[in-house]
């Protein structure tokens, strides 16, 4: 068994690379630096190829699909992205450009062209990491916010394709709460949250894929969360994530 993980080389994608080794799969490792991959690399006991690749670039994503089409991949983790926080008249359009290259177009890319492939094949997994920031407007996020909602509308519809014509490809999206990573630390996630340990989230997200659930909330609190604002107006959503977001420290 073979996965593919986009996003490798730090955080959720890195701990997702950690656990899937202990259970035997073989891995591709995709992300920008080359030399944590490699670090990387050396503390697996499969076998390891990587991929030293930007995909704000979707040319990258494309040349990723080509040079892995004579490997047996049987699970694609669509985990790399980025954020950015601030008023949208302040925020830089190249940044956010950028950010939707990457959490979007090369997402779509990839998925696009291993779900064709699964469905030639038989059969194959694709796990699309989201966000709880995709059931919700994003002021002061809006960029990313409106990504990670790309994201899981995707997934939604992909998973019901997938589900009415029975051409055996699994589809699974992740929408976490915050997570201890180097982005939310920059942007002063942990002073607002208690942010899962991305290692538990990894896990729990590998395990709950390989047994087949499509929408995995890791922690009991989001998924109240969700379920609670569900039955709030859109307006009070927004002011509530907008008096959060404030908070924030604007890269």
């Amino acid at each position: 068994m073979t996965a593919l993980i986009t996003g490798a080389s730090t955080g959720i994608g890195r701990d997702m690379a950690i656990y899937l080794s202990t259970l035997g799969y073989d891995l591709i490792l995709v992300a920008r630096n080359r030399n944590k991959l490699l670090k990387l690399k050396k503390l697996l006991p499969v076998k390891v190829k990587i991929i030293a690749a930007d995909l704000s670039d979707p040319e990258n994503a494309k040349r990723i699909y080509y040079v892995c089409r004579s490997i047996r991949v049987d699970l694609l983790i669509n985990n790399a992205g980025i954020g950015d926080v601030g008023p949208f008249d302040k925020t830089s359009l190249e940044k956010e450009l950028g950010l939707i290259n990457l959490n979007v177009t090369a997402l779509h890319i990839l998925t696009k062209l291993f779900y064709r492939r699964f469905v030639c094949e038989g059969g194959g997994t694709i796990l699309n990491v989201s966000s709880s920031a995709a059931f919700y407007p994003g002021p002061l996020m809006a960029a990313y916010y409106a990504s990670k909602a790309y994201v899981l509308n995707l997934s939604q519809s992909l998973y019901r394709e997938a589900k009415e014509s029975g051409n055996g490809v699994q589809i699974s999206v992740l929408c976490p709460g915050p997570v201890q990573t180097e982005f939310n630390k920059r942007i002063g996630v942990s002073n607002s949250f208690s942010p899962a340990s991305s290692e538990m989230v990894a896990k729990y997200a590998i395990d709950k894929t390989l047994e087949g659930k499509f929408l995995i909330i890791p922690e009991a609190k989001m998924k109240f969360s969700i379920a609670a604002s569900s039955l709030l107006p859109a307006e009070m959503k927004s002011k509530i994530v907008y008096m959060i977001q404030k908070n924030k420290t604007p890269l």
